[in-house]
Formats: C-alpha cells, sequence, structure tokens
C-alpha cells in the first residue's frame, strides 16, 4: 500500500496528513498539527520559517512511529509570500507576511509605471496591495542593496521543498500568485519584471504539479531514517482545495478559511475590464486550468474576535451566540482594508458600524452575527459578479475547507443566494495536495478519476434556502 504526505501550512496552523487509497476510497490520518504565528523581527511580521520546517520534519519522524514509510511528499501554503536567497544560497529576508504594512502605498508606486489595465491584460491578477509584485517594489525601494544581492527568488512552498531537496524552482499555480506571470504564455513576464527593476535572474524555471522535484537530501535521509519524491502539489493552496471540490461544471466553489475564495473553474484567463472592474483574479491551476475567483476576508475576522476575548469563547460558542442573536441586523464591508491586520478587531468593527449609523455590537453573540452576516452578503455580491461575466447562473454552490464546518454560515449562503449549497469535503487542502501525489505516481490517472474517488470518500452536506 503506497502512502503519501501532505503538508499543508495555512495563515494559522499546518499539519501533516497521511494519505492512501484503500477499496476505492481515499483514507486521510492527521498525524501532525501545529500553530503558525505571526512574529515580529527586524521591524516586520513575519512567518518563523525554520520552526515550520522543523514541524515537517517532526510530522514526517511520525511515521517511523507509525510503521509507515511514505513514498511522496508535497507541500502546499497561502499565496504570494517568499524568501530571497544570496549567492551562497543564504536567507537574505525574512519570511515577511502579506499582512505587515510595508506595501503600504506600493501599488500606486507601481501604478504610476505600469497600467493597471495593462497589468491585468498581461497576468490576469486581482489588485491587492499585499501581492509579491508590491512586497518586490516595497524591497526595491526601501532595501535596495537586498535586491541586489538576491540570487533565488523562493515563494514559502518553493523554499520548503528546496529545504528538502535542494532543488530550486517555482510552482506554477503560485506563481500566478505573484502578478508577475504571464496568464497566456505561463512564464516569468520580463517586461514587467524588467520595467519594475527586478533582478529576472532571481526568478527560477516555472514547474508544474504533478512534477518529481527530487528526492531528500542525504543528510535528511540520515535523521529521518528513510527516503521518498518530493513531488511538487499545487503548491498555492486554493489551487489544491479547488481539486476537492467533487463537482465543478454547475459550480461555484467557496474555500472557507482565514480568506474565503469565490470562483469558478475555468479553461482560459479572463482579462476582460469588467472582471478588472469587479477585481476578479485569474489564478493558475493543474493542467493550465484557471481560477476565476475573487478574495474575500473570510473568517480571519472571526479568529481575530476569538483572540480579541482572549480566547474565552470556542468558534463553536461563537456561532451559537450569533444564532441567539436573530434581531441584531448591522453589518460591514469585509474587504475594507481595515480589517486586514488591524489592532483590535472588535473596536475596529464597532468603529465601521459606528461611521455608518448602524447599531454598534456590544455583546460577543453581536460581533459574531455582523461578521456571518456580512461574509454572507459578500458572497452573494460576488455570486452575482460571476454570474454577470459569465452570462449563465449557476444552480450551486460548494464550500470546502475548514469553514465547510460552520453551519450556520452555510444556511446564511443557502438563504442569502436562493442556491442549493454543499459543505465539504472539509480537508479539501490536504485531499487536493494528496491527490495530485498519487497521479504522478500513477496511482489514480488523472483529476477526472481523482473528483469520483473523492466523491465516494468523503461526507458532503447538503443546505437549501429556508422557507
Amino acid at each position: 500500500m503506497k502512502y503519501c504526505l501532505a503538508v499543508d501550512i495555512g495563515a494559522s496552523s499546518g499539519r501533516v496528513m497521511l494519505g492512501n487509497l484503500e477499496n476505492g476510497k481515499l483514507k486521510l490520518e492527521e498525524i501532525h498539527r501545529f500553530d503558525n504565528n505571526l512574529m515580529e523581527k527586524n521591524g516586520h511580521f513575519c512567518w518563523d520559517i525554520t520552526l515550520l520546517f522543523n514541524e515537517i520534519k517532526t510530522g514526517m519522524k511520525k511515521c517511523n512511529q507509525l510503521g509507515v514509510k511514505p513514498v511522496s511528499i508535497g507541500i502546499d501554503t497561502w499565496a504570494v509570500d517568499f524568501v530571497l536567497l544570496d549567492e551562497q544560497d543564504e536567507l537574505l529576508t525574512d519570511a515577511v507576511s502579506y499582512r505587515d504594512p510595508r506595501t503600504d502605498g506600493m501599488m500606486e508606486e507601481v501604478e504610476k509605471i505600469i497600467m493597471k489595465e495593462r497589468l491585468y491584460l498581461e497576468t490576469g491578477i486581482q489588485f491587492q496591495k499585499f501581492n509579491t509584485i508590491y512586497q518586490l517594489y516595497a524591497i526595491r525601494k526601501q532595501q535596495p542593496e537586498v535586491l541586489k544581492k538576491a540570487k533565488t527568488f523562493l515563494m514559502l512552498p518553493d523554499y520548503l521543498h528546496y529545504l528538502l531537496t535542494g532543488k530550486k524552482a517555482n510552482e506554477y499555480t503560485n506563481a500566478t500568485s505573484t502578478q508577475l506571470l504571464n496568464a497566456f504564455t505561463k512564464k516569468w513576464d520580463k517586461e514587467i519584471i524588467n520595467k519594475l527593476d527586478l533582478n529576472m535572474e532571481m526568478f527560477q524555471e516555472i514547474k508544474m504539479p504533478k512534477e518529481k522535484l527530487g528526492r531528500l537530501k542525504p543528510a535528511l535521509v540520515e535523521e529521518l531514517g528513510f527516503n521518498l519524491d518530493v513531488i511538487l502539489p499545487a503548491t498555492h493552496d486554493t489551487a489544491s482545495a479547488v481539486l476537492a471540490v467533487p463537482e465543478l461544471d454547475e459550480t461555484i466553489y467557496i474555500s472557507s478559511g482565514t480568506w474565503s475564495l469565490i470562483g469558478v473553474e475555468n479553461y482560459f484567463p479572463i482579462c476582460v475590464t469588467k472582471a478588472l472592474n469587479y477585481n476578479f483574479t485569474n489564478e493558475g491551476g493543474m493542467d493550465f486550468q484557471f481560477r476565476f475567483l475573487k478574495n474575500i476576508m473570510g473568517l480571519w475576522m472571526i479568529q481575530e474576535v476569538r483572540r480579541n476575548y482572549d480566547q474565552k469563547y470556542s468558534f463553536a460558542e461563537l456561532v451559537d451566540l450569533s444564532r441567539a442573536t436573530s434581531n441584531f441586523s448591522s453589518t460591514v464591508n469585509v474587504d475594507d482594508q481595515r480589517f486586514l491586520k488591524p489592532d483590535n478587531m472588535i473596536k475596529e468593527i464597532q468603529n465601521y458600524c459606528r461611521e455608518t449609523n448602524q447599531q454598534v455590537p456590544e455583546t460577543p453573540g453581536e460581533v459574531a452575527k455582523c461578521i456571518f452576516d456580512s461574509l454572507a452578503i459578500s458572497y452573494v455580491k460576488a455570486v452575482d459578479e460571476i454570474e454577470e461575466i459569465f452570462e449563465r447562473e449557476f444552480s450551486t454552490i460548494n464550500v470546502i475547507g475548514g469553514g465547510s464546518q460552520n453551519e450556520l454560515l452555510n444556511q446564511l449562503i443557502a438563504d442569502f443566494t436562493k442556491k442549493e449549497v454543499y459543505a465539504g469535503p472539509v480537508e479539501a487542502t490536504a485531499i487536493g495536495n494528496l491527490v495530485v501525489q498519487m497521479i504522478a505516481l500513477g496511482e489514480i490517472q488523472d483529476i477526472h478519476e481523482a473528483r469520483t474517488i473523492i466523491k465516494q470518500s468523503f461526507e458532503v452536506k447538503k443546505y437549501v434556502a429556508s422557507q
């Protein structure tokens, strides 16, 4: 029996998942889970990349305790963040987070050099102040000496794969999120890179999901007690998650976690003016598919509210308190930049309601209801925009990822959109990561067979609009 390891790291936690096929079904087992928190370092909000790699190794070592020798491993993370290496392959930069304010004003600076419409036409990527292009331009403006020394650009899963193998590559699905990859050639856009006076030489060869990057470094084999193939999954976690949607022909998906990614799968990029105006993105998927989607702030807001309450309430308790607060109706624009990383999320929500002459939420239930209602409203708007651009109606919505366990929000989506909502699979990202490895190994023929297996293997709940 062939076992594969999926390492799925999100913006608040990570886990190492063991997967195998058994009697035509995909079996999953979480063998290690760990926290992933921002830290302040050298004046920036950063990820502890050394800690993350050590946690990955801890998960791999647990395979020995289970008596399992996996044949492959693949790592996915969130998008846009990266590190730069010098000519000795040492870190030149910390793994600075997209939530760091260093990109303030950078979007406007880049727009003076490259027209917004031109940038969208070439890359198809939505405009977010934290995109890699603006992070790199911030270094260009603030630390030009660092950029001059940079010999290697690796996004975070690329770097973690490099630490395992010693092999450098930029995986396609995550590279598309940089706003530096041409949507049509599927290559780094030299014109954009040169116009911004970035070093073209530091960007690596683009490699696709399913490619075998290499085997473990000898020192790691000795440390871990086994060797295995490092296979590129769709390293952008949303790209992996969407692969786990059982049916996509008539379905809008919502990958629900720290962020909400709402969209459809498409065969070509849509770089038209209306898509630009609505701020939709065309991110790369496996086999050169495109994820036409919009980023919505997501459950980050309730995560922060829980933190502001000193973890006094569980997520389930906040859902119950929200459900019990039926007479509260204030909402916020969840995509307002003020909610990206406020000092205090509760106060920021209260201030927004006060400024917009709405009832100010005071209790935990009112704050939670404000967030869940606001998210549902933002989903409705995005669904309407998708249907307008595609000039068709979609009959269903499939919610995947950890947020699919939020039954209250699932019901709100059904009620607000008047569509059938399917929730699950919960472990979508790890599942998508695993099936790509299994396709590379010949265990599964293609993504169509993978989705059939996924449909047979995992529970999906149905929600319909309340009468």
